[in-house]
């Protein structure tokens, strides 16, 4: 079936035909849509014992205004170096959201049914990362490290955000467009709106859109502030009449992205249809 054939094809339709997700209480799309479906919230409460162990000082954990709940990501240290041709040394600089993202895109792919090693045509990559806490706390505290390797190749080539998604172009070797966008909280979706924009114009034939963030240190609570995002008791409800606040949370998630044409004429499994999206400000 070609594209004039389907009932709802329209020009500049674009065909999510990957996904790929680790987020707290899933590392695949499957579960993640369970817990969905099921209201299951992934915030945990952190006990005396859990947060003394995240290394919490008891001053802190003990204030009235200490709200232990996080949601953090389990096994984000974890990272297959090799499989990507990195050596142990630069896998332990780089920053976790990296290692995430890279493997993250590469299960996306797969679940495309375009694994990196297969795919033709120009892909392009659209993506952003949170703030490098993980360069602050854990590689400039190494004193010897910095010393051995300088502070440029570790700050650029092992952390910097602005290189997460060429790095992945590189590894991978995807020849479309690479670009790094920050919007803060919207940052992923405003990755899709440009990755749909860039197929319909041509830019690529293929596009991975997502984002990444991991909170380090892991398994801390926060302290709560009236008049600020974050929630009072740990709780988020979203889109109802009693929301107050967020928890900040880790994660990382990727689409795989074609022009709805392409995926129907290739006979790809296609997950949604984007219609259209705009970006804006508030002023």
């Amino acid at each position: 079936m070609n594209a004039s054939e389907h009932p709802f094809a329209e020009r500049g339709d674009i065909a999510v035909v990957g996904m790929a997700v680790r987020v707290p209480g899933a590392n695949d799309i499957g579960t993640f849509w369970s817990n969905l479906r099921s209201g299951l919230s992934a915030i945990r409460e952190l006990d005396a014992d859990a947060l003394a162990a995240a290394g919490v000082p008891e001053s802190l954990s003990r204030r009235p205004d200490y709200v232990p709940f996080a949601a953090p990501l389990d096994g984000f240290a974890d990272f297959d170096a090799e499989f990507f041709g990195l050596s142990p040394k630069e896998a332990a600089v780089m920053d976790p959201q990296h290692r995430q993202f890279l493997e993250v895109a590469w299960e996306a792919m797969e679940h495309a049914g375009h694994p990196p090693v297969s795919v033709g045509g120009n892909v392009g990559v659209y993506a952003g990362c949170g703030m490098g806490s993980y360069f602050y706390f854990n590689v400039c505290s190494h004193r010897d490290l910095v010393a051995d390797t300088g502070m440029f190749l570790l700050r650029h080539t092992g952390n910097d955000k602005d290189f997460m998604s060429t790095r992945l172009s590189h590894i991978l070797d995807l020849s479309g467009p690479s670009l790094g966008l920050q919007t803060a909280c919207s940052t992923s979706l405003v990755a899709i709106h440009y990755a749909a924009q860039a197929l319909n114009a041509g830019d690529c034939d293929m596009a991975l859109a997502g984002g990444v963030t991991i909170e380090l240190p892991q398994g801390h609570g926060y302290l709560f502030k009236e008049n600020e995002i974050l929630s009072p008791d740990g709780t988020c409800r979203a889109f109802d009449a009693d929301a107050a606040g967020t928890v900040f949370g880790s994660g990382a998630g990727v689409v795989v992205l074609r022009r709805l044409s392409d995926a129907i004429a290739d006979g790809d499994h296609i997950w949604a249809v984007l219609k259209g999206s705009a970006v804006n400000n508030d002023g």
